[in-house]
């Protein structure tokens, strides 16, 4: 990639940044203009998200105790940072002293940021499904990364007023809003699960120190709230038995489907993954999900096919229904909800 199209890649994330991230949304301007980190950011594998991934592997090295006095800039790591306005000069002193072990990251690392706070908007999208069939769910997540929200049934929820719905005893609560007048229509208690089975081309396993690092160094440093949410999750991973296969999951679908008793529903999701996912994958996904439908019930909940929004589409009966639910923040702060 030129160097042009690097430099608009980091203008576009510092706007993603606005409001969320002062650190990344300077740190983004900065290197947009220069050609040196940009460089540096652009022995990222094809297809990745490439700000995210070098700010990935700075906040990796930073947290596995390089000594650099970037770190003093990084809520992650100090209760009290440096100013950002003078970040840059130390942060791409780093770039150039830490430049081979950033290179290593940007060819073997991915980006596969675990949020789970996107069960909030997953959560009453489960709900509609299982009101929808009566039966219960079989989880399919492609892009599953550690899968979080494979365990979606053991969190609790609110959106803003005093009810709780989920699991209420649960040691993780997810807040998020509706920023509709329109709501969906919460279930008190989560629905049943019979499977819960994630593909990703790499699985990262929240008991193996390497992995575990990484996925915290993804989350932007001053979240400390997301933080602490995957920490949480974790422990739920741990405890509970998930089928995470590593390998191409649009390919390794049809195989998985058919060893999933009748009595389930299939409910493939995936979120904030298919911008990663070349177009003939999508296509390929798509017709797959249709010929899947021609003989069992399925859902398909989606973002980033083909816009940003959230998508449900459904086979039931053989009859195909097509519904869209609305925008998502990317980290699960807010929703919006648009059917009934």
């Amino acid at each position: 990639m030129n160097i042009h199209k690097l430099s608009e890649r980091f203008y576009h994330f510092a706007d993603e940044c606005k409001g969320s991230s002062e650190l990344y949304e300077f740190l983004s301007l900065q290197i947009a203009k220069d050609e040196e980190v940009l460089r540096l950011s652009s022995y990222a594998q094809t297809g990745q998200p490439i700000p995210n991934l070098l700010f990935g592997a700075v906040h990796y090295l930073l947290l596995q105790g390089k000594k650099h006095i970037l770190r003093e800039y990084y809520s992650s790591l100090v209760d009290h940072p440096r100013p950002i306005e003078t970040i840059f000069t130390p942060f791409k002193d780093f770039c150039q002293t830490y430049d081979k072990e950033i290179i290593k990251i940007l060819q073997t690392k991915l980006v596969q940021t675990n949020e789970v706070r996107r069960c909030a908007y997953l959560y009453p999208a489960f709900c509609y499904m299982y009101e929808k069939v009566k039966r219960p769910l079989a989880l399919i997540e492609i892009g599953t990364s550690a899968g979080l929200q494979l365990l979606f049934d053991k969190y609790s929820y609110s959106y803003g007023d005093k009810n709780v719905y989920g699991n209420v005893n649960s040691t993780l609560h997810i807040t998020s809003r509706i920023i509709t007048q329109q709501s969906p229509r919460f279930h008190q208690t989560a629905p049943p699960v019979t499977d819960r089975i994630g593909f990703d081309l790499h699985v990262n396993n929240v008991k193996d120190a390497e992995d575990y690092l990484w996925l915290k160094a993804l989350i932007w440093p001053n979240h400390q709230e997301r933080r602490e949410l995957f920490e949480k999750a974790a422990t739920y991973v741990k405890e509970n038995q998930l089928q995470l296969i590593e390998g191409d999951g649009i390919t390794l679908l049809p195989n998985v489907v058919e060893k999933i008793s009748e009595a389930s529903v299939i409910c493939i999701f995936h979120t904030h993954v298919a911008n990663q996912i070349p177009k003939d994958a999508k296509l390929k996904l798509v017709h797959m999900i249709k010929k899947i439908g021609m003989n069992r019930d399925v859902f398909h909940l989606y973002n980033n096919m083909f816009d940003g929004k959230l998508h449900l589409d459904c086979f039931i009966n053989g009859r195909e229904a097509k519904k869209t639910i609305g925008k998502t923040d990317g980290h699960g702060r807010w929703f919006e909800w648009k059917f009934v």
